[in-house]
């Protein structure tokens, strides 16, 4: 076995993904929409900052709409909520398991000094 010793940082990163931090898409778009300001998006979409808070809210029978989140995203440039619906649908298991295989690689690369240090490979 001969694994390379490159100086590389290894990051991990312990963030929760988005599928985990939302319920549904509808709360993230509420979150992405608090974050950047309600009366902006409010504005953004022709609504009242009243309405568009009950649309986003789970009790109201009024729901924020598809072209609405279309307006939102061209507006704020966030596409925080097409990231969740790829993450939620699109996520694909290999790819994380090739990720995931990358790491231990690079970890196992980083100890190469120490393990030459000890005298366990040459």
């Amino acid at each position: 076995m001969n694994i390379s010793a490159e100086k590389t940082q290894l990051t991990l990163n312990f963030a929760p993904g988005l599928t985990e931090t939302h319920r549904n898409l509808r709360d993230c778009v509420a979150t992405s929409i608090y974050k950047r300001g309600l009366s902006t998006c409010a504005i953004d979409l022709n609504e009242s900052p009243g309405n568009l808070s009950n649309q986003l809210s789970d009790d109201s029978p009024r729901k924020f709409g598809i072209d609405d989140l279309e307006t939102y995203l061209q507006k704020s440039k966030d596409y925080t909520p097409i990231y969740y619906l790829v993450e939620k649908f699109l996520n694909d298991k290999s790819m994380e398991r090739e990720a995931a295989g990358n790491e231990a690689l690079q970890a196992i690369a980083s100890l190469m000094p120490l393990l030459k240090k000890a005298g366990l490979v040459a």
